[in-house]
């Protein structure tokens, strides 16, 4: 999948797009944080520098220039210092101000943020200090600022709406836009603002809330992707979208279509030194994914990919193309298959080396036979949980002792290991004689224990080991429609009808004595 997303970004070309929202001017203070005051107990504070960056809409248009797009930025700024130093920022980034509208009654939006460094660590935010005003641009700076939108959209490939609650993005503007671009078969994607109201982006292409600003449109708590699922349905029904995309932070990206398809899209583990800016970068990626025409699926796998590097990053900063294709093809480097391990003494041995090295263990179990597409994905997004994954494999007597029917396991035990630890995702396969994996749990103790299908957490086996341990206890959701049963038993209804045998149980070869 790498490869393929890979050579989208090369072939990207140069599109154009329109955002428009609440612009942003990022201010920040470094310096040195190893003292406290002496007039009061606070850090002390001994400035070293300060930075300009652009914040909310117009860091979302300087993202996109970064990722070699024609980007033009609407919004207000006031008449005042602020504004200037934002359209500075704004040429020297490449981005098109003209249109952007200019209100003398209200102060551009301004963020101060202070960062102090402690002990040569990395830089923590100590304070920030906002000027802003959020009440609804109104009259005559309406106006000008809705005319100036609809006049853009005319040389524009897609919109981008980001609402951070400023002002801008009034009931008004926000109908205007979004009737004009349906007229003109543009699509409109919306990041909609921590608030949860999103009714007045009824008719938009697609939102990207993260996991709050769901929960606050549904009225629901996210905890679970079924729960993302669910919320997505809701709001994709709701508010006539084509697909939403819900950033579910370290559980990746659940993607649900106008008709109910919903896919869990999951994100590698990052080391997460800001999210300020994330939300910004997965727009920008989606927009201008959704300007060449990339489907919904891997739109959200290339936003957590630009996501996940904006995360590792202090503060809002640009990420490039080539920033994007090497870390795709950095993931995508062959690795070594998984091993087949005999014991579980030896397993032990190797999963504590990769602890020691500060990697997470993810275990799951199951049978696995018939290896199919359906097993291949629930896989990948096991292995996303994690650094390391390890596949405990039920024996064929252990198969045989769940009930699955007498000619159950088709696929014999050691073939089916093998089919496992070639997969890419998995790390370590072992077989196991127990009905359950108890033994393993007890003596592996991995990270994260995780399950396919439609178990709740308490319904997972062996989720009372790992609660008792501290480790964590994650339900997946499986490929609707994939199952080796519903595969086996399609094999013999097709077998019946040609009058050849059913199938029966495959041992592997042996070697002539």
């Amino acid at each position: 999948m790498s490869r393929e997303l890979i050579d989208v970004v090369n072939n990207f070309g140069t599109p154009r797009v329109l955002v428009m929202g609440d612009i942003i001017l990022d201010r920040y203070v470094w310096g040195d944080a190893e003292r406290i005051s002496q007039e009061a107990p606070v850090i002390l504070l001994r400035e070293d520098r300060r930075e300009c960056r652009l914040g909310g809409a117009a860091n979302v248009a300087n993202m996109l220039s970064c990722l070699e797009t024609d980007v033009t930025l609407a919004g207000l700024i006031g008449k005042d210092e602020d504004g200037s130093d934002t359209i500075e920022e704004l040429k020297r980034a490449g981005v098109s101000p003209d249109a952007i509208t200019i209100d003398p009654t209200r102060p551009t939006t301004v963020k101060q943020r202070f960062l102090g460094t402690a002990q040569q660590k990395h830089p923590h935010q100590i304070l920030r200090v906002d000027r802003e005003s959020r009440a609804d641009v109104a009259g005559e700076p309406a106006d000008r600022l809705l005319m100036a939108v609809l006049e853009a959209m005319e040389n524009t490939d897609v919109v981008l709406i980001s609402d951070y609650g400023k002002g801008v993005c009034t009931p008004r503007i926000i109908r205007s836009v979004i009737q004009r671009a349906r007229k003109m078969d543009i699509p409109v994607i919306v990041d909609p603002s921590s608030s949860g109201k999103c009714d007045e982006f009824r008719g938009a292409t697609a939102l990207t809330p993260n996991r709050t600003e769901t929960a606050r449109a549904v009225g629901t708590k996210i905890q679970s992707a079924e729960d993302a699922f669910a919320a997505g349905r809701t709001l994709v029904a709701g508010l006539d979208l084509d697909h939403i995309f819900i950033t579910l932070d370290s559980d990746g990206m659940a993607v649900i279509r106008e008709d109910g398809t919903a896919n869990l899209i999951p994100t590698r583990k990052r080391h997460v030194y800001d999210i300020t800016g994330a939300g910004d970068m997965v727009l920008a990626t989606i927009g201008l994914g959704t300007a060449v025409g990339m489907s919904p699926e891997d739109l959200a796998r290339l936003a957590n990919v630009a996501g996940g590097l904006e995360v590792e990053q202090v503060g809002c900063v640009p990420i490039t193309r080539r920033e994007i294709i090497e870390d795709l093809a950095k993931h995508d480097a062959v690795r070594p298959a998984g091993r087949v391990v005999s014991t579980l003494n030896e397993l032990a041995v190797q999963i504590e080396g990769h602890r020691q090295a500060g990697e997470r263990i993810v275990f799951t179990n199951g049978c696995f036979d018939i290896l199919h597409a359906g097993h291949v994905t629930y896989l990948e997004q096991a292995a996303a949980q994690g650094d390391r994954l390890i596949v405990a494999v039920n024996s064929d007597a252990s198969v045989r002792s769940l009930g699955k029917g007498d000619d159950r396991p088709i696929i014999a035990e050691q073939e089916r290991a093998q089919l496992l630890a070639a997969l890419k995702a998995v790390d370590y396969v072992i077989i196991f004689d127990e009905p359950t994996p108890h033994h393993l749990l007890q003596t592996l103790r991995p990270d994260v224990l995780v399950k396919g299908g439609t178990y709740t957490r308490e319904q997972i086996v062996g989720h009372e080991i790992v609660d008792a341990y501290g480790g964590e206890v994650r339900p997946l959701t499986l490929v609707p429609g994939r199952s080796t049963t519903s595969l086996v038993e399609r094999i013999r209804a097709t077998a019946s009808e040609s009058n050849k045998p059913v199938l029966k149980t495959v041992e592997p070869e042996s070697k002539a004595a």
